[in-house]
């Protein structure tokens, strides 16, 4: 790898004064964490992941059917909602100084990109600017403003993982939602494209691939994607779908609980290699009907609780360090578990999949 990253163009101190890279947004719970807002979490939930977000007053080119950042939405960018909750913005000086200032509780930090022609050179400098914080950096990369080049500089940078949302399970469902049905910017073979180059720079299992459970695909759908993830040599990061406020999709149903489960259960048995896509039964809709494993097994597996945890980047000693707390699900609707689902979790993780 022989990018030089003294070439990548550097942005202009931003259109506005709350412009990344001198101002970044954070997630709520990522807020709460490092105490610029106050809170706590319910059933003590951790995040020992702080999410960050790059933000521009000119916002986002997509226009995603199910994003609350996409540009039609009314209301400054910075003020939009992001994944059901409140993203604040804060120097990111502070951000930075807060972070050093808790070394034994953050292991990790991500920052997210949006479509806008000043995030690469952006994400750069933030990344550089985190290296002297010893901490894990990762990147839920835009790949339609990236290139091969620019994605060697986030290496170069110091960045570990390299995440691409592709969301939707199949081709028609992400054109509908990110691309032409929306008159969004966004194509489906680059998507898929950049996942493969991330893998080649980053690593096996050091790429991430973020999927979105019911978007109106079928579990069979799904499962195939999965498993297409898997053999890239990337890693699964499931989420469910939850209607976001102002988005196009805010009037549509959430995921139902029982699909969501069952894809948490498929998406653990294929990454894990216990299964895989062609030796799971489906019914005549595309409903998982038998995960090609034996039952004895997969009872242990969902009896451990860990399927159901939510799938991120991993910390020190965490399966997941991104916990996300409650970012597809409300604390009373729990879909992605923040931590280690208890016997009366794992009662109703059964009773929802229709055990």
């Amino acid at each position: 790898m022989n990018t030089d990253i003294t070439k990548i163009e550097r942005s202009p101190a931003g259109d506005a004064k709350t412009d990344s890279p001198a101002y970044l947004q954070m997630s709520l719970a990522a807020a709460m964490t490092l105490g610029l807002r106050p809170g706590i979490f319910y059933r003590g939930a951790k995040l020992c992941c702080i999410n960050l977000l790059l933000t521009y007053e000119s916002g986002c080119a997509g226009s995603c059917a199910y994003c609350g950042l996409q540009r039609q939405r009314d209301g400054r960018f910075s003020e939009k909602s992001f994944i059901r909750v409140e993203w604040p913005t804060f120097p990111t000086e502070e951000i930075l100084e807060r972070t050093a200032a808790r070394p034994d509780q953050i292991d990790r930090v991500c920052i997210s990109m949006v479509t806008n022609r000043k995030a690469v050179a952006d994400t750069v400098e933030v990344a550089e600017r985190l290296r002297p914080l010893g901490k894990a950096v990762s990147v839920l990369m835009a790949p339609t403003i990236l290139d091969r080049d620019s994605i060697a500089a986030l290496r170069e940078a110091g960045v570990e993982i390299g995440s691409v949302a592709i969301d939707a399970a199949t081709e028609d469902l992400f054109d509908k939602f990110r691309g032409r049905g929306v008159k969004g910017p966004h194509k489906w073979d680059r998507y898929w494209e950049c996942l493969g180059e991330a893998v080649g720079i980053f690593g096996k299992r050091k790429a991430g691939c973020h999927l979105i459970v019911g978007l109106g695909e079928t579990e069979a759908e799904m499962a195939a994607t999965m498993q297409r993830v898997h053999d890239l040599g990337a890693n699964v990061h499931l989420f469910s779908f939850y209607p976001e406020e102002g988005s196009a999709l805010e009037g549509r149903d959430p995921c139902d609980a029982g699909q969501y489960r069952r894809m948490q259960l498929a998406s653990y048995l294929i990454t894990n290699g216990h299964t895989r896509f062609d030796a799971i039964e489906f019914d005549g809709s595309g409903r998982i009907r038998g995960y090609g494993v034996d039952s004895s097994e997969v009872e242990i597996v969902v009896q451990s609780g860990i399927p159901f945890m939510t799938s991120g980047c991993p910390g020190k000693d965490k399966l997941a360090a991104c916990t996300r707390p409650y970012g597809d699900g409300p604390p009373g609707d729990i879909r992605s578990y923040p931590f280690t689902p208890n016997m009366e979790d794992i009662a109703k993780i059964k009773m929802e999949m229709g055990e």
